[in-house]
């Protein structure tokens, strides 16, 4: 009896294991950014290579930084949601080009429409570094004080702005 008992037990721990893990949601990754000033940068705007963005220019404001780039399949995926998101006002979207060529993004953006209020772009991935970026599209809400509070790992769903983004975006403006 005793010889089949370890196994069984190791048996059982395996299950409670597999079973947590499968009921995890993989979109759901934890940034240890959450509830701290959002990573500096100051990068050029994709658009206007002459032009800067900075970080500091959205103090005073909710805001969402959007990371994409024009190589990335799930970008195309969000795309129309973030432009419906940018039609209703409710907040600007800042977009950052990351790892990609400037006239690839432009051209992109020319083809599938503009939701951004302003495009960083990010063409050695250093600032998708900084923020911690697994993989593209990454989103990011950030407060009047540059405090990361919410993360957005995948596509932005209608459901996510509906039950996520929207609530937070006014709870923070109230």
């Amino acid at each position: 009896m005793g010889r089949y008992l370890i196994p069984l037990v190791i048996f059982v721990a395996l299950s409670v294991f597999l079973y947590v893990g499968l009921s995890l949601d993989p979109r759901e990754v934890p940034s240890p950014l959450i509830g701290k000033p959002a990573p500096q940068f100051d990068l050029t705007q994709l658009h206007q290579s002459e032009q800067r963005i900075a970080r500091d220019q959205m103090l005073g404001k909710v805001w969402m930084l959007n990371v994409w780039a024009s190589w990335c399949v799930s970008c195309r995926q969000e795309h129309p949601v973030l432009m419906q998101l940018a039609r209703s006002g409710e907040l600007p979207i800042i977009g950052l080009d990351y790892k990609d060529k400037r006239e690839d993004g432009v051209q992109w953006l020319s083809d599938f429409g503009n939701p951004y209020t302003i495009i960083a772009w990010d063409n050695e991935g250093r600032v998708g570094v900084d923020y911690g970026v697994y993989g593209v599209p990454e989103s990011y809400i950030i407060d009047k004080q540059g405090v990361i509070r919410h993360k957005i790992t995948g596509p932005v769903t209608p459901e996510v702005v509906q039950n996520e983004i929207l609530p937070l975006v006014r709870k923070l403006n109230g």
